[in-house]
């Protein structure tokens, strides 16, 4: 099914949480899948570090529930743009900001999310096409930050990565992000190991949770 980049971006901030797939065991993803969908999640990328992620996006897609968005993660590169969006993938997100990854997005209708860290970054990909921007890596950041940019950058849509966890997901949101990208606090990597997949839905749940109440939602 596809997805016009509006409905992508808009999905994206009304599902909160992109829950970022970088494991070690491919064989995983179907029930980490399954835990997050039953968890609440709506969002998730496949980070090419995994074996086979463009296979893995191409299995998935066709699989996931109505509504749900599939994404690329760690895209470096327009022809890496090119083979996930064949594959599925309705939205892309990178560590770097790559003005030609942004355009590759764009002639294919995905919706590119590139890394940034400073202003500077963060409005040059904005005013390059970028509809959203991963704030990366926000671990020594704080929600504060966030505020900061908000300040002068009203119109620029954020979404932290790094630093984000189940516990604190609430306070990004509440200083402005219009979602955050979780990954190791979200998919616990003993709990995926052990196939202990009921952690994951739990993790998913309080995530959720905790973004709802940030916006006031019941």
């Amino acid at each position: 099914m596809s997805h016009s980049p509006e409905s992508v971006l808009a999905g994206l901030e009304s599902a909160g949480v992109v829950a970022i797939i970088r494991i070690a065991d491919p064989s995983r993803i179907g029930d980490v899948v399954d835990a997050l969908v039953a968890g609440g999640v709506r969002a998730l990328e496949v980070t090419m570090t995994v074996p086979g992620a463009v296979d893995h996006i191409r299995a998935l897609a066709p699989r996931l529930p109505a509504g749900f968005l599939l994404g690329a993660g760690t895209v470096t590169d327009a022809e890496t743009v090119a083979r996930v969006a064949d594959a599925g993938a309705s939205f892309i997100v990178s560590p770097v900001f790559r003005r030609d990854v942004i355009e590759a997005a764009a002639a294919r209708d995905v919706v590119a999310a590139p890394g940034c860290f400073s202003p500077t970054e963060v409005l040059d990909a904005w005013e390059a096409g970028a509809p959203i921007i991963k704030v990366f890596p926000a671990t020594a950041l704080g929600p504060g930050y966030l505020k900061d940019l908000h300040g002068p950058m009203p119109q620029v849509k954020l979404m932290p990565t790094g630093g984000v966890t189940v516990d604190n997901a609430g306070e990004w949101i509440a200083a402005g992000a219009a979602a955050v990208g979780l990954g190791t606090s979200l998919l616990d990597s003993k709990a995926i190991a052990s196939g202990n997949f009921d952690v994951i839905v739990d993790n998913s749940r309080r995530v959720i949770a905790n973004v709802r109440a940030a916006r006031g939602q019941s």
